[in-house]
């Protein structure tokens, strides 16, 4: 079977495309998977956004990478719930595309995406541009099978270096082969950015574990990220270094930073912000 809309395909209807730039669709999350990472739903989102994008070159380039000025984590989404879909193009062209979207489940938004701008790089280097004008028909015609995405392979970060509740600094082993590589992308294998984004925010979640408890009660949640860079293409079976360190905390607020390098030289970060899940931002 092909890895399209199975592997790292998370949009599985195009419902509607207004001026080329208002872009609507959904996904419907399998039922009998585990779970599903809230950078999915992020990859959901920035994926609706490059439909719109390529469609508008004509599928000549495509987005890759690039930079996120504003995640909000609003919510989580289950195992069997649909995801629906709203991305909205700032400008686009053969160069760039710059954008926003929300991922919905039943009218409640549950991630935001702010001040996205993302590289458009040659089609044909990464896949068969008239593969993904057949792919782009079919999502506007009647959709993709749902349903048939297995589920993520383990890809975790390993601790190796840190200090409880200051920092930690821990590798990260790009597999040499994983079902995803095949979908992302066909010519040219490149480690999706949100699943380094998920490695990212569970290295958070544990230096935030070793924290003091906020003082309103649950705990803390990573809430917002904002500064989303990533410099490189990452390629199967390199390794990379995370450092996550915490740079202001407060009764009810806490701040992380996350510096990504390879070699020994940066190509990526972030910063996250937490909080109570009770607490109003």
């Amino acid at each position: 079977m092909s890895e399209h809309f199975r592997a790292y395909t998370f949009v599985d209807r195009i419902s509607s495309i207004e001026d080329g730039l208002r872009i609507r669709g959904s996904y419907l999350i399998p039922a009998g998977i585990d779970s599903f990472p809230i950078p999915l739903l992020a990859e959901s989102v920035g994926q609706l956004a490059a439909w719109a994008a390529m469609a508008a070159v004509n599928f000549e380039t495509r987005p890759v990478a690039g930079i996120a000025g504003k995640i909000e984590l609003l919510g989580a989404a289950q195992p069997g719930q649909t995801l629906e879909l709203q991305a909205d193009l700032e400008s686009v062209d053969r160069e760039a595309v710059a954008y926003g979207g929300t991922a919905l489940v039943n009218g409640d938004p549950i991630l935001r995406l702010e001040h996205c701008v993302g590289p458009m790089l040659p089609m044909v280097e990464f896949e068969d541009p008239q593969v993904a004008r057949d792919r782009f028909a079919r999502l506007r015609a009647g959709g993709a099978n749902p349903g048939i995405f297995p589920g993520l392979p383990v890809v975790a970060a390993t601790r190796v270096a840190g200090e409880a509740g200051k920092w930690l600094r821990a590798r990260l082993e790009v597999p040499g082969a994983a079902p995803f590589f095949a979908d992302h992308f066909p010519r040219r294998p490149v480690f999706p950015g949100t699943l380094l984004m998920h490695a990212n925010l569970q290295l958070v979640n544990a230096l935030a574990g070793e924290l003091p408890p906020p003082a309103q009660a649950g705990g803390w949640r990573a809430r917002t990220v904002t500064d989303v860079k990533l410099r490189a293409f990452i390629a199967p079976g390199e390794t990379l270094e995370i450092e996550v360190r915490l740079t202001g905390q407060s009764e009810n607020s806490a701040e992380m930073s996350v510096k990504i390098q390879r070699e020994g030289k940066s190509i990526g970060g972030a910063r996250v912000y937490l909080s109570s899940p009770d607490q109003n931002l």
